[in-house]
């Protein structure tokens, strides 16, 4: 296709604003972005609250794999950054261990060191064959002992679903493989090992959060093809029309889609039934994410810190970032103000009481020391329904069949929650992810969308220098 006619690109995140930024660049000027919210970045939006703290929708950084989304960002943003080494931690045990956990059992207590370090070995010896779950992936990768302290119940939380439900094929790098010579050095020097990963640096914008890289993109586009406060509540292929709530309709050749999958296939009428049952299986979990404004000293085992993971059941919360580390505009003005964020997962198998979400936060967050004598001065709360793409069991087999089924109606969804792959799901696979879409339905370059198709090779930072 060297031709896609009229473009509506459904939803204003990374995904819809990179799409309508590679269209413009490349000359297409039949489109339009079509965003329910007021403001654009989808899950990647800012917000200030009433007390002048700014609050993301999760605990975002910015690192990247490609080059291009880098020169994208330094446009919608300039030189306005804060950048950062990333101290990331595990709140175990009534102590703080480096991230990541596997690297630096030196910190735990000698009879737990011992025995997960023995445990690692065994797995090491005896590891064969291709795990049927990340349950079984987890023991063979670190042991039983490794699993029970820490990969379990973290694990556990953060999904919200048995890890008897999720498959293998996502992890890439996202998990630390151990190296039994590393790990027996840090137990033998005592040195914390936290190198290892993509984000070990990473960059913030000074102002206005996450949602600023957004707002800078969307103000290089063309205001009018760019429409806020425009909800979808259909989608008639049959007609090649998007209805909107408030009745207008917006005729298409072409959709681009990062609405959810689920929920554009239960917009759309003219799919097959194969396709829409497949689309009912897909497998999500919802986020609460927290905002603590507080007043007043900030204990200094946080001055560093950007974020805390917390695997234990007594904190509600499975990762807590400390938010105006990342920048001191993200709290008022004046130096005594500071701001934790935390996550709380939700799904079918792990329901949240939201009318005691607050009580039960503040209370954890005083008891893992996380606010020392400080006051709260505000509390935000946000629910996102998606949160995060669920890797569920035979997820690979269900988008199958919906993505094609989708495709052969010149319906292409992508991004975090169109693709539903969590492994190419941050900002910048997301984005890339409308870009290389682009670059299909236009006819440029190889056209294989790698992002969506070669997870491992885009990860591996085939794009990170040589892609402009």
């Amino acid at each position: 296709m060297n031709d896609p006619g009229r473009v509506v690109i459904l939803g204003a995140g990374p995904t819809g604003l990179g799409a309508a930024f590679r269209l413009r660049e490349l000359g297409h000027d039949s489109w339009r972005v079509v965003e329910r919210d007021d403001r654009p970045g989808g899950l990647a939006r800012s917000y200030l609250d009433d007390a002048g703290f700014t609050w993301d929708c999760g605990g975002h950084v910015q690192f990247s794999h490609y080059a291009y989304y880098d020169g994208l960002c330094d446009r919608a943003v300039g030189d306005a950054w804060v950048s950062h080494e990333r101290e990331s931690w595990i709140w175990i045990a009534g102590r703080f261990v480096p991230y990541p956990f596997q690297n630096n059992l030196h910190r735990l207590d000698p009879a737990d060191r011992d025995r997960a370090f023995a445990g690692l070995e065994r797995a090491a010896a005896s590891r064969r064959g291709r795990a049927a779950n990340f349950g079984e992936w987890i023991v063979a990768t670190f042991g039983k002992e490794l699993a029970a302290i820490f990969f379990f119940p973290y694990n556990r939380k953060v999904w919200g679903y048995p890890l008897e439900r999720l498959g293998v094929s996502w992890m890439g790098e996202r998990v630390a493989v151990p190296d039994l010579e590393r790990v027996r050095r840090t137990i033998a020097t005592g040195r914390d090992d936290v190198s290892w990963g993509p984000n070990n640096m990473f960059r913030f914008p000074l102002d206005g959060g996450t949602g600023a890289i957004w707002k800078g993109v969307a103000a290089v586009l063309p205001a009018e093809q760019v429409l806020f406060g425009a909800e979808v509540v259909a989608v008639r292929l049959e007609e090649r029309v998007v209805e909107l709530r408030d009745g207008r309709r917006m005729p298409f050749d072409t959709l681009v889609s990062s609405l959810p999958l689920d929920t554009l296939c239960a917009l759309s009428s003219g799919l097959p039934e194969p396709v829409h049952r497949a689309a009912r299986a897909l497998v999500h979990s919802a986020v609460h994410v927290l905002g603590v404004g507080l007043r007043g000293p900030k204990p200094e085992t946080l001055a560093r810190k950007c974020w805390t993971y917390f695997p234990e059941s007594h904190s509600p919360y499975y990762r807590v970032t400390v938010f105006s580390n990342y920048s001191p505009h993200n709290a008022p003005p004046g130096g005594e103000h500071w701001s934790l964020m935390a996550e709380v997962s939700e799904t079918p198998e792990k329901p949240v009481r939201v009318e005691s979400l607050r009580g039960e936060t503040l209370a954890a967050m005083k008891r893992d020391g996380l606010l020392g004598e400080a006051e709260v001065v505000s509390f935000w709360h946000r629910r996102e329904e998606h949160g995060y793409p669920t890797p569920f069991l035979g997820r690979d087999e269900t988008l199958a069949t919906v993505l094609p089924g989708l495709e052969a109606r010149r319906v292409y969804s992508r991004g975090r929650f169109g693709a539903w792959k969590y492994e190419v799901s941050n900002q910048d696979h997301s984005c890339m992810q409308g870009v290389e879409l682009v670059d299909r339905l236009l006819g440029v370059g190889p056209g294989d969308e790698p992002t969506l198709n070669r997870p491992d090779y885009v990860n591996g930072g085939a794009f990170a220098a040589n892609r402009r």
